[in-house]
């Protein structure tokens, strides 16, 4: 079994309705990539058949949108998107067609969003058929809607953050069209739900030019209505010996830079909201300072995340990079214990990320986090719980010895773990003299 969709089974799919009677192409991004000579990552098929002709020709489909022409055809366990070439009548909601009309394929076409976007391919003859000029705009490399863009965003407001996406993306200019009518509508963004939203920021912080897909978002007017938290770090000054590189904003946006190749989305969000305290905690004093930053930062993190509709794993874990991502500065410093306790922080691969790419965005330098790789590479080589070890009493140890359960059984079994992380207690019977003393029983 294939475990990726693959032009082969696309193929097949479209040579099984030619066989019974129904035009069909490969559309949209495949036809896009193909273009453009890198491979393929979609493999969506426009059809003459209707929904209930794919259902009969096929032996497992999903009717996800069957009242919009689209099915899944699946094949060899993965799904194909099959569409009925079709005309949208009316857009109340700024999402949806308030209804359908099944046409042909240039009418199909006219109601897709860019023209990069807009071409069919036919595998039959290995033809591009382009009835919007997408190849031109690709040799231009340009993003332009297909027919007026007033009409195109007009139909689905998530548009307005979609072609930033695909500029920052493929790495091309915004036609002046285009991007005037994005500027003009961007505050219709809010009436996109946050879900969607979520899903087009996540595809520019994962993408290759996360950097100008936020910064395009903000020139267009969009980031302010979106991610506003994001916006007050422009013109916010730093310290210029620990951030030559300028203010919070350019800060932000140079970490973008240093990000690993499709990094995780949690790395991504924390990346771009790890100084968002910073425009609240903004003093000047003996210098510019902010303090308290990371904590402020990690509550108006939790904030947007939840907004976004993030799940819960994914705000915990970004709210804790944000949170923490300051106490790299004091690792060199801490007590053995603590430094350990540090060190087994959960996905503290991404805390050590950030910090890298926090380090490389200003003053370039590596050493905390040099320091952490060296100990923890150290530690590896220690006995298997070194950064965890087992505890050498328990609670119902204490209980035997006198004590009764409370709050201060959490202390104690505390300061246990701590004796054993720093080697001062290393058996069971050192334990049990540490617990005498610190409960102060004879």
């Amino acid at each position: 079994m294939k475990s990726i969709p693959n032009i082969e089974d696309a193929c097949g799919i479209i040579a099984k309705l030619a066989d019974a009677g129904y035009t069909s192409y490969l559309v949209g991004g495949f036809v896009r990539d193909k273009v453009r000579g890198v491979p393929p990552e979609d493999y969506d098929i426009a059809t003459a058949a209707r929904p209930e002709d794919i259902q009969k020709l096929f032996k497992q489909t999903i009717p996800v949108g069957v009242s919009f022409g689209v099915v899944l055809v699946v094949v060899n366990g993965l799904p194909y998107e099959v569409a009925t070439f079709r005309s949208d009548i009316g857009y109340s909601d700024g999402r949806h067609p308030d209804s359908v009309r099944f046409s042909g394929p240039k009418e199909d076409v006219l109601r897709r969003d860019f023209t990069i976007n807009g071409m069919f391919y036919d595998p039959g003859t290995d033809c591009v058929i382009d009835y919007v000029g997408g190849k031109e705009d690709i040799e231009k490399r340009l993003i332009r809607t297909i027919g007026d863009p007033e009409e195109r965003f007009a139909e689905d407001k998530l548009r307005l953050l979609r072609a930033p996406r695909f500029a920052a993306k493929l790495d091309y200019k915004i036609e002046p069209q285009t991007a005037n009518a994005i500027r003009k509508h961007a505050a219709e963004i809010t009436g996109v739900s946050a879900e969607r939203i979520r899903e087009e920021i996540s595809k520019i912080l994962i993408g290759p030019h996360p950097r100008r897909g936020i910064e395009l978002a903000g020139d267009f007017g969009l980031l302010k209505h979106i991610l506003p938290e994001i916006e007050t770090m422009k013109g916010v000054p730093q310290p210029a010996e620990f951030h030559p590189e300028g203010n919070v904003w350019e800060h932000t946006m140079l970490a973008f830079d240093h990000l690993p190749a499709s990094p995780e989305i949690e790395l991504a969000m924390a990346a771009l909201l790890h100084d968002v305290g910073k425009p609240l905690t903004f003093k000047e004093e003996d210098r510019i300072r902010f303090n308290g930053h990371a904590e402020i930062g990690a509550e108006l993190t939790e904030k947007i995340m939840r907004r976004l509709r993030f799940s819960k794993n994914q705000q915990d874990l970004v709210v804790d990079l944000v949170r923490q991502h300051h106490k790299f500065m004091e690792v060199q410093n801490m007590r053995p214990s603590t430094l350990k306790r540090f060190l087994r922080t959960e996905r503290f691969d991404l805390h050590l990320e950030l910090h890298r790419i926090d380090c490389i965005a200003s003053h370039g330098n590596l050493e905390n986090y040099e320091f952490c790789r060296a100990r923890i590479e150290e530690f590896s080589k220690q006995a298997e719980n070194a950064l965890h070890p087992v505890l050498l009493l328990s609670g119902d140890d204490l209980i035997e010895m006198g004590l009764k359960p409370g709050p201060e059984f959490g202390r104690i079994l505390k300061e246990l773990e701590d004796a054993q992380l720093e080697g001062s207690v290393v058996t069971r019977e050192d334990a049990i003299s540490l617990v005498r003393r610190t409960a102060g029983l004879k």
